[in-house]
């Protein structure tokens, strides 16, 4: 038997007119997998976020590739429809959410295709391509790069995500503007700046970044935090959820 849903806390942000969109505090773990009292406490979340965004919400088994895959009908709630690390819709019936902590969420919509996507940018993820594959997959679906809004949610900051020298090296290689260093000095990524620079590269110049860093500020989940101290910062994952409205 599982309690009552723990209320989600969603910072709203705005997507454009006839979108909802937002990213869960830390009060409410998505995860099903990660974090105490999973599986049943996620899918409590999870029932929580529905109610809040009005419509089933889809997931996806993130795997930190490039692939993306569409939803186009409702799912079982808090099911994952695939294996991938992007969803998109068309449909008004359903929401779709990516789940991070300390991966860069990214939330994209050309309310006037009617298109909006969620993204799962980690390090890997990145470099694979993952942001430039969802916004060609929107293309396909009638959307313009010029009309596109992305807003970049909370993750790890460049001034405190460190990495050895060597893979600093790699990943800003692959993705220009990433390399930088830490607040104490050392190598370091800056992801966020990574995803930006990609969305510009394709044309998407609407773009806000919420700024929030996971591992400095315990309001968000933190894999790095929780693995640091885990008595202060319980792991779990926090969702980046859009939707489109009802027209009328």
């Amino acid at each position: 038997m599982t309690g009552p849903a723990p209320a989600v806390d969603l910072l709203e942000v705005d997507l454009g007119p006839g979108v909802l969109a937002g990213f869960t505090r830390a009060g409410a773990n998505l995860s099903v997998v990660v974090g105490p009292g999973v599986p049943d406490a996620g899918r409590a979340a999870r029932r929580s976020l529905d109610a809040r965004m009005g419509v089933p919400v889809a997931y996806v088994e993130q795997v930190h590739g490039a692939d993306i895959l569409e939803c186009a009908v409702a799912p079982e709630p808090g099911a994952h429809v695939g294996r991938a690390d992007a969803l998109l819709t068309t449909e008004r019936t359903v929401a779709v959410a990516v789940l991070v902590a300390d991966c860069v969420p990214v939330l994209l919509a050309d309310p006037l295709a009617g298109v909006v996507a969620a993204v799962h940018a980690g390090r890997r993820g990145l470099v694979a391509g993952v942001v430039p594959a969802a916004v060609r997959a929107m293309q396909v679906r009638g959307a313009d790069p010029r009309r596109v809004r992305a807003v970049i949610g909370p993750s790890v900051c460049g001034a405190c995500y460190e990495v050895p020298d060597a893979l600093r090296a790699e990943v800003d290689a692959a993705v220009p503007g990433t390399a930088t260093t830490t607040s104490w000095g050392t190598p370091a990524l800056d992801l966020p700046a990574g995803v930006r620079h990609q969305l510009m590269t394709c044309g998407v110049t609407g773009v806000v970044d919420v700024g929030a860093c996971t591992l400095s500020d315990d309001g968000w989940f933190s894999h790095r935090g929780s693995v640091a101290a885990p008595a202060q910062r319980p792991p779990g994952r926090f969702a980046g959820v859009v939707r489109l409205l009802p027209t009328g």
